[in-house]
Parts: structure tokens; C-alpha cells; sequence
């Protein structure tokens, strides 16, 4: 190794680079071959921690460099990291270590790399400054969230969030009026989670596809708190939940103009790195009532013309466990009981509540880890209550509790499931997931003879790997998200027949008269697709959010109502 007249000094960094591309190629390679498993998770936390520990033994140990700068440089790269992530980051510590550690690594190794021709104390002294300067970025910036490749996204400290923004120019919270014309569910509505059967598929509407000539009009957009929710729309009211400051919030808005008619708060926020704050479950809407979970578990009944309190139950007094990224399940209401999921663990996993009183009625089912929502199904003859989780599918009677039969279908690794399962048939039900060791999608048969259950799998794929994002079944095929990659995939064998990457983590609904697909982009987007399985093909696409868009939209009576973390609108769809 070379060395300098008035000191030994690491001329070459060789070592330096090759432990960067190790980390990158671990991050890549993982992310590749196995995305969202275990290893992967392993890889992208793991990788950084043991790359900085082998460039610090190099710098000690091996380098050459004596005296204090040899303490001097590590001491400036893991003392200032730890500081900010555990006091200025809390709450993003995890996600500020690695991503500090690797940018740390860059500017180290880096300038090592391109000041070789520089003299020594140039050398050192631009190192120092580098770091240091590294570090009040890190102090001055916010981790905003993240998208679901957990890259953060960042704002100055100083700037405003949108939730201050929105709290800002919030006026004061209307009184509603004590009695009002009750809201009922009508024809056309969207009562809740993914429609009337929690399936998004619309029928009875027929767009004009050609967006060039006719694009959606904008009737409405408003800022409006955090929340990953949906809407659910009855009688001309939406119905979704919001993080406003310290309360949870379920609001209603006049769906024709966006004014907000009522609100309804309880203290308690829930908010984690990746998603931020904001409840995670879309309202429902039955009879003249709205059934809503917070992300925290309490599930309250509502009236929907008031906003007038009936009662409140709460998940985790009754067994449930909150899940690591909070409940996220849309009350199912059915049998006179408001179904969600627990998460207890063997037992304890889905629970249900009278919907008149909000007593606990029964809980039961091994669910310990998911986000998705009961769904209502009628295989054999029998209504059921569908629950998807790290352990499976389980299907209940709504009644009692009772667990007709199961898929057992384990996770591993700490994964979960957070997509809803979709019923193709009179006896068949698809579920998949995008995250954990066994990913994939599977295709069910469940038949009944006399008291016995039997469940088959049909076919299982890796051709879909559905995230959070959930699919749609058209004209016997698939259309959904493999990862981050819109997909088709053939419902009678599994195969995938294309995929197109241009909407990254999105949602999407069907327009079965027409064969046409709505797809909401991550970033805010909204696009036509033919259900075509022989190509992919875009008819028309317009920018309509803006910012990272988990949320489900809603087609109803002609107009589409989207939403995400900061802001929702309604625009007007051109009809044929």
C-alpha cells in the first residue's frame, strides 16, 4: 500500500469500492431473485451494518492510518448517525441508520476514490468536511414516508407536512344537525371496501374511452388528513377516515361538491415509517349506519346523516393483538355482526361484534399477522366469512364463529397477507401474496358434501405476487399486480400471459360491460386498460393525484373519487 512522507495513507481504496458493490449487489440481488422474502429484508438491513463494520476494521486495522484521524473518521461517521436517528429521527430510526450508514459509505469511500491527486491534508480536511456536511443535511431533512420499496421520502425539517397544511387550512369542524334525512345505501352506490360485493367490479357504466377528445372533468380537490383508506358512498355522502393532529377522524363530505358535512374524533394516532400516520380502513355503509376501524382497533357505528355516536368497541380488549402496521380491516357487516380481523394468534384471530349494541359476540381463527378484510362468500350453499393471513384462508360461519374450513397457507418470516381473496366462482377463490418466503397466487376449490368440507388447490403461480395491491376477475382472467408490475394471468391454469411496469403499486377496478380496466398508478395516476389477455394495451392515462396513492378509488354514478394521504377529488367520467 502506498504511503505518504508524512504519514500512511489509504491511496488505494480498492477495498473500500468492493465492499459498496457487495452492498449493492446484495440489494440487488435479493430485491431479484427473492423480492420481499426474508432474505431480502435480511439483505437491505444487514448489508449496510456489516459493510460499514468491514470498512471501519479496514480503516483501523489494515489502511495504514495513524494517529487520531484514524479514530477521528469512524467516530464521525457512527456518533452523529446514532445521535440523529435516536433524538431528531425517532420513530424512523431503522430507516435513517441504513440509508445514513450507505450514504455515509458513499461520501467516505468516495472521496477517498477521486482526491487521490489531492494532497494529504486536503485530503483529510475534505473528508472531514464532508462528513460533517453529510450530517447537518441528515439533521435538517424528515423522513416523509416511504414508498413501498421502503426508499424514504424526504422534506426539509422547516417545510410544512401536508397534515399541517391541511390542519392549517381546515375551518373550524361543522356541527351537524342532531336530526337529518337518514343516508341509505341506494342503487349504484359504493357502500364500502371495493364496492357493494368488495370485489371492484362495476357494472352498468359505459365510458368513453377516448380521453384525448373527452378527458374526466374535475369537479372537486381538496386537501384532506392522512388516511390509506378508501371511500365508501351512500346517498350522495363519502364516507373515509383521516389522521387530523392527535385524533382519529371519520368524516363525511357531500360527494357532489367535496364540503365536509360532519365529523367524528377520537383520540389516537397510529403512525409508522413506511405508510406515516393515518387510519387504515375504508368505512361501511349499512342501512342508515357507518361501521369504521381505526387503526389502532376501535371499531365505531355511526349514524351516516349526523355522524352521531352509537357505540364503540375496541379489537384489542377483545383478544386481538395490533398488527405491526395497524388494523387495517373494513368492517364486514352480515348475520346482524360487524366482522373484523383480530390477529390474536390460535384463537384469536378474527372477531366479531352485534352490529346493534357493539357486544362482543365471538372470537376465533389462527390469524397473527394481515391487513386484509373479511369478505363475504357462499360456497356450497353456506354464507361464510373469508379471512386471509400469514396463516391462511379461513373461511367462518358469520353467525357464531364457527370455522367452516381452511387453506393453511403459512407465511414464515414474519411476513403477512394483505390482499382480499377473490371469489371467481360459485365453489373457487383465488389468494395471494407478495411478501414472505412461498409467494405466489393459488386458485381454491372448496366443495361440500353432507357436513365435510374439501379444498383443493386448482393451480399455484408465481406468475402474480400481489403486495398490497389487489386484483379483479374478468372474462376468466386475472388482472392485478405482480409486485410492482400490472399483470394478466390466466384463471385456468396460473399462467401469466403479460405484465407492463408503468403503474408501480396501484389498484385497479373493472368495468365489466365494456371489458375496460381503471387503474390507479402509485403516484397518483389513473389510466384505461383494455381487459385484453392476448397484449397490454393503454388506451388512455391522466395525471389526477398527486404523491404516493395506496388508496382504492371508487366508480360511482358516473364520477370517480379517489383519494390518498393529502389530498382527494372527484372528476366526472366521460359516458358513452
Amino acid at each position: 500500500m502506498s504511503t505518504t512522507t508524512d504519514d500512511r495513507w489509504p491511496v488505494r481504496v480498492w477495498f473500500g469500492l468492493l465492499i459498496l458493490a457487495a452492498i449493492a449487489a446484495a440489494w440487488t440481488m435479493t430485491s431479484w431473485l427473492a423480492p420481499r422474502s426474508l432474505a431480502n429484508m435480511i439483505a437491505i438491513v444487514a448489508s449496510p451494518l456489516l459493510g460499514a463494520v468491514a470498512v471501519v476494521g479496514w480503516w483501523v486495522f489494515a489502511a495504514g492510518v495513524r494517529g487520531s484521524f484514524r479514530w477521528a473518521v469512524p467516530a464521525l461517521v457512527l456518533v452523529p448517525l446514532v445521535t440523529l436517528a435516536v433524538t431528531v429521527h425517532k420513530g424512523n430510526e431503522l430507516v435513517v441508520a441504513i440509508y445514513g450508514l450507505i450514504a455515509a459509505l458513499v461520501v467516505w469511500i468516495g472521496w477517498l476514490a477521486v482526491s487521490v491527486p489531492l494532497p494529504v491534508a486536503v485530503r483529510r480536511g475534505g473528508l472531514l468536511v464532508l462528513l460533517a456536511g453529510l450530517w447537518v443535511v441528515v439533521g435538517m431533512v424528515k423522513v416523509n414516508g416511504t414508498d413501498a420499496d421502503v426508499v424514504p421520502y424526504l422534506r426539509w425539517r422547516w417545510q410544512p407536512s401536508d397534515e399541517d397544511l391541511f390542519l392549517a387550512e381546515k375551518p373550524a369542524a361543522s356541527v351537524p344537525a342532531s336530526t337529518a334525512k337518514p343516508v341509505e345505501v341506494g342503487p349504484g352506490d359504493w357502500p364500502g371496501f371495493r364496492g357493494a360485493k368488495r370485489d371492484a367490479v362495476v357494472t352498468g357504466a359505459k365510458l368513453d374511452s377516448d380521453w384525448a377528445t373527452r378527458p374526466p372533468e374535475l369537479v372537486w380537490k381538496k386537501r384532506v388528513g392522512p388516511g390509506w383508506g378508501s371511500f365508501a358512498l351512500a346517498g350522495g355522502r363519502l364516507f373515509t377516515q383521516e389522521q387530523r393532529g392527535p385524533d382519529e377522524a371519520v368524516v363525511c363530505y357531500d360527494a357532489a361538491t367535496g364540503a365536509e358535512v360532519w365529523e367524528f374524533k377520537t383520540p389516537g394516532r397510529f403512525e409508522e415509517t413506511i405508510s406515516g400516520a393515518g387510519p387504515r380502513a375504508t368505512p361501511t355503509v349499512h342501512g342508515t349506519k357507518v361501521y369504521a376501524q381505526g387503526a389502532n382497533g376501535r371499531v365505531h357505528r355511526l349514524d351516516a346523516a349526523t355522524g352521531k355516536l352509537d357505540w364503540t368497541a375496541d379489537v384489542v380488549a377483545a383478544g386481538g393483538t395490533l398488527p405491526q402496521w395497524g388494523f387495517a380491516a373494513s368492517p364486514l357487516v352480515t348475520d346482524g355482526l360487524v366482522i373484523v380481523y383480530a390477529g390474536g394468534g390460535p384463537g384469536k384471530g378474527t372477531v366479531a361484534f352485534r352490529a346493534e349494541t357493539g357486544e362482543f359476540t365471538w372470537i376465533a381463527g389462527n390469524a397473527k399477522h394481515g391487513y386484509a378484510s373479511a369478505h363475504p362468500a357462499d360456497f356450497g350453499g353456506v354464507p361464510q366469512a373469508l379471512v386471509v393471513s400469514d396463516y391462511g384462508l379461513e373461511a367462518f360461519r358469520p353467525a357464531d364463529g364457527v370455522k367452516l374450513w381452511e387453506h393453511v397457507w403459512p407465511v414464515g418470516g414474519g411476513g403477512n397477507r394483505s390482499t382480499q381473496p377473490l371469489v371467481v366462482s360459485d365453489t373457487d377463490v383465488v389468494i395471494g401474496t407478495g411478501v414472505g418466503g412461498d409467494q405466489g397466487v393459488r386458485r381454491l376449490r372448496v366443495t361440500k358434501a353432507g357436513d365435510a368440507w374439501d379444498v383443493q388447490t386448482v393451480w399455484s403461480t408465481r406468475g402474480a405476487r400481489p403486495y398490497f395491491n389487489d386484483g379483479v376477475a374478468f372474462g376468466g382472467h386475472f388482472y392485478g399486480f405482480d409486485d410492482g408490475r400490472f399483470c394478466c394471468v390466466d384463471l385456468a391454469d396460473g399462467r401469466q400471459l403479460w405484465k407492463d411496469t408503468g403503474y408501480g403499486h396501484g389498484q385497479v377496478v373493472a368495468l365489466a360491460d365494456q371489458g375496460l380496466l381503471l387503474v390507479q398508478a402509485e403516484r397518483g395516476a389513473v389510466a384505461l386498460v383494455e381487459a385484453n389477455p392476448a397484449e397490454f394495451n393503454e388506451l388512455a392515462k391522466v395525471p389526477a393525484l398527486t404523491g404516493k396513492t395506496w388508496n382504492h378509488p371508487v366508480l360511482a354514478h358516473g364520477c370517480l373519487y379517489l383519494r390518498n394521504g393529502q389530498e382527494a377529488a372527484c372528476y366526472r367520467l366521460p359516458m358513452k
